[in-house]
């Protein structure tokens, strides 16, 4: 693609998310809450023998705290995000959205916590688990396989099947320039994107942590990251879409580019501090941190620069808002 034609297509992505949702951004509380996990993905630093990490978990009053500070500043969802820690059954998780949702009658929860069991998913439904993000990572069944240590991209989908079954929101999404992808399948990604029909679409690009199997691997593009950026909100024009984490770690103005093609979602990072250096998925990673009031307000007169303002309310997207309305 051109120059040209590149700006006219992130142009048109950003009228039309300028159509659906005006100017706001929503604003979520991410709670990285445990590093633990049981998986060994070839690309994750928190995998499972990456034995030069230390290990964390939050307890509950951790997580109620952060929440509450959240909620007190405004924040009205958040996303509690970790690995597949078998610390953290279903029925841990939803005794734990109970108590948040009584804390904090107003919140949506997020959770982001791998692939469980179809009666685990409708359990988490019923605590009150809003929405659920999942992301696929590559449409390439042979890549996903080998990048995932077994984990067949089948088992990923049917997750997400159950997710949608059990009516919750549902997140997905993939790694811009993993190892091994090829053109057919970045342009696979976007169809999966868009036959799954998602409320939420979640990108970022390909950093390579030195702990892993993939150290040498160069990173992801941030230059396609918001092209197929624009592309997604282009596809799916009432999903909601974050700029993430790794586009700001790859490339400074990263997450800004993104708000900029269309992207309507940041996540400040609401994790007490003593663990965020251990949650890390790629070197360098940077993310808009919440510890105070003022930080907020320094992310609030950044979007007024670029043209755009904060949105704290819940956030549900278009698409899950037309669905719950939808006849059976």
């Amino acid at each position: 693609m051109n120059e040209q034609n590149e700006i006219t297509l992130i142009r048109q992505a950003d009228a039309l998310r300028r159509s659906r949702y005006g100017d706001g951004v929503w604003i979520r509380g991410l709670l990285e809450f445990t590093n633990r996990c049981r998986q060994n993905c070839l690309y994750c630093g928190l995998r499972r023998d990456n034995s030069r990490v230390r290990r964390y978990s939050l307890d509950e009053e951790e997580i109620f705290t952060s929440v509450n500070q959240g909620y007190r500043a405004g924040i009205r969802t958040f996303v509690l995000q970790g690995g597949e820690d078998p610390a953290w059954p279903a029925s841990r998780l939803c005794r734990t959205v109970e108590d948040i949702k009584r804390r904090a009658p107003e919140a949506a929860v997020t959770l982001s916590c791998g692939i469980m069991e179809r009666e685990d998913y409708r359990a988490l439904a019923s605590a009150g688990t809003d929405r659920y993000l999942l992301r696929f990572e590559t449409c390439d069944g042979e890549l996903h396989r080998l990048l995932r240590d077994g984990v067949s991209l089948s088992e990923r989908l049917k997750a997400l099947v159950d997710l949608r079954e059990a009516g919750i929101e549902l997140g997905s999404g993939f790694m811009v320039g993993l190892p091994g992808e090829t053109e057919e399948t970045s342009r696979g990604n976007l169809a999966l994107c868009r036959d799954l029909d998602l409320d939420m679409v979640g990108i970022g690009p390909f950093i390579a942590n030195p702990e892993t199997p993939l150290a040498h691997c160069p990173s992801g593009s941030m230059e396609e990251t918001v092209r197929l950026t624009a592309m997604l909100r282009l596809m799916l024009p009432d999903a909601n879409i974050p700029a993430t984490t790794a586009a700001g770690s790859l490339s400074p103005g990263g997450r800004e580019a993104m708000l900029a093609a269309g992207a309507n979602v940041l996540m400040p990072n609401i994790t007490p501090p003593r663990y965020r250096d251990h949650y890390r998925l790629y070197p360098g990673k940077t993310g808009l941190e919440l510890d105070h009031l003022p930080e907020l307000d320094s992310i609030s007169e950044a979007l007024i620069a670029a043209g755009r303002r904060m949105d704290m309310g819940k956030g549900n997207s278009i698409s899950w808002r037309k669905r719950r309305v939808k006849p059976v």
